[in-house]
């Protein structure tokens, strides 16, 4: 897709791939973006690999279909690297983000040769940090709007706060708790983001 950004999540059921895919269409939206946010249906049982995409762009979107070729690719669990092809289709010059608490170098085995931008992110122990659980979503969230530059860092943590807030209104500590795991995951990326271009045309 010209004029945009694709993104394709890998993920298993329960861990909220699903679910921060359609997080990212809502925010991208209250940005004035153009947005499609779906899930790939497959076993829906907890612990199944599941997919999910993502459309972003400033011009209205035409396809319908699931992406392909995908300008960027959220792993949320590093299992799925010995099962699925994470990279397969991704283009050259787009980006892999892999939760996981190994370095770079370590995962880079798994990745069949793929020499686009490649950025690892301990979403587990973020989350665990932060929200007492593993929660996986809000990091890759993070780290997905951090990488493709779809939205600055202000206008991102204000979206999200209003839609924490809508979500989780009975419980504000969860609200913190999911904000400061978004800050935390931007902060962890931003010295590899410093000479990094956006993604998103």
């Amino acid at each position: 897709m010209s004029n945009g950004l694709e993104i394709r999540w890998h993920g298993r059921g329960g861990q909220g791939a699903k679910t921060a895919a359609l997080l990212l269409a809502d925010v991208a939206f209250q940005t004035g973006a153009f947005v499609q946010g779906f899930p790939e249906y497959g076993p829906e049982r907890m612990g199944a690999p599941i997919t999910a995409y993502n459309r972003i762009s400033y011009k209205p979107i035409r396809v319908h279909s699931n992406i392909y070729t995908p300008d960027m690719v959220m792993v949320v669990d590093e299992t799925l690297l010995e099962s699925v092809d994470v990279t397969a289709g991704l283009k050259k010059d787009g980006a892999i983000i892999i939760n996981s608490e190994r370095s770079k170098e370590e995962i880079l085995p798994y990745l069949k040769g793929y020499q686009g931008s490649v950025y690892v992110i301990d979403a587990r122990a973020i989350s665990q940090q932060t929200l007492g659980k593993n929660f996986p979503n809000s990091p890759m969230l993070a780290a997905a709007v951090a990488v493709s530059g779809v939205m600055e860092r202000e206008a991102f943590l204000k979206e999200m706060r209003a839609s924490y807030a809508h979500k989780f209104a009975k419980k504000p500590e969860v609200i913190e708790g999911n904000m400061k795991a978004l800050e935390m995951t931007w902060d962890a990326l931003s010295e590899e983001l410093k000479d990094a271009e956006k993604l998103i045309a």
